[in-house]
């Protein structure tokens, strides 16, 4: 692995994520004009901002907002490695979180939300490096910003849910039925149901107890099941189903069938 990476996908151009694993890598001062979020996985740095010093420790996460300056000094004697994400400010316009302002300071999380806002940081990077889609990443990005901003997570079964919000469902999946092995993205759907992609989103899970590329992924593994059974090549149906390589289609597979393409095929 390259001391310090960067991740992109075409289908995300509001983000960019970066891996370091570089011991000896301090940085002056400095902003970036994207919002950051960053993860320690390694070591713990003084972190510099606007004249206070704050002590990130492994396991810990910290953001900060556009063009607020700041200055990273790695613990000496100690593996530093950490993950960053920066998202372009124009991407929050389409979120119409009313708890956006939260972002507007940097901070430390508490436990709990550290946790939470840790394991869905770390399922972006993992969909950026491993071949994700980008309606799986753009879902995760959201769910991490909820999260950083929302001081209790109301529940989903309180919220309301009436003919209105039935019929955005319904043209979701209408969509997602007719293109599940294309690359769709929150802004596809976006631009098909006329809500924000934080509310389809938040509808799409309280109608079906899955997000929108979960139940995508369904319907490209019951795809694939069919075409299996019929004796085609693997990778020829990775390919069509609309997966980024053979290895990412036989693991999402195993996880939903138990068993990988090859030993699904030979049992049919």
């Amino acid at each position: 692995m390259e001391e310090v990476a960067f991740y992109r996908d075409d289908s995300l151009p509001f983000l960019e994520a970066k891996r370091c694993r570089k011991n000896d890598l301090a940085y002056q001062k400095h902003f970036h004009e994207e919002y950051s979020i960053g993860l320690i996985d390694e070591g713990e740095t003084q972190a510099w901002c606007e004249g206070v010093l704050w002590r990130v420790e492994k396991g810990r996460m910290i953001s900060f907002p556009p063009h607020m300056l700041h200055a990273c000094q790695p613990a000496d004697a100690a593996k530093w490695a950490y993950k960053m994400l920066f998202l372009k400010a124009q991407w929050f316009d389409h979120l119409e979180l009313p708890e956006m302002n939260r972002l507007e300071m940097p901070f430390l999380l508490e436990k709990g939300r550290n946790a939470a806002c840790s394991m869905l940081l770390n399922r972006t990077m993992e969909g950026l490096t491993e071949g994700g889609s980008p309606l799986e990443i753009e879902t995760g990005l959201i769910e991490l910003v909820h999260t950083l901003v929302t001081k209790h997570v109301s529940d989903l079964a309180h919220e309301p849910y009436g003919s209105l919000e039935q019929n955005y469902v319904k043209r979701t999946k209408e969509y997602i039925h007719a293109h599940y092995t294309d690359r769709i993205t929150l802004d596809m759907l976006e631009r098909q149901t006329g809500i924000s992609r934080y509310h389809l989103i938040r509808m799409f899970k309280k109608s079906t107890h899955l997000p929108p590329h979960a139940y995508q992924n369904l319907l490209r593994i019951n795809h694939a099941k069919k075409e299996l059974k019929n004796r085609r090549p693997i990778a020829d149906i990775a390919v069509d189903t609309g997966y980024y390589d053979q290895s990412h289609f036989s693991k999402a597979f195993a996880k939903i069938v138990g068993a990988t393409p090859q030993a699904y095929a030979m049992s049919v």
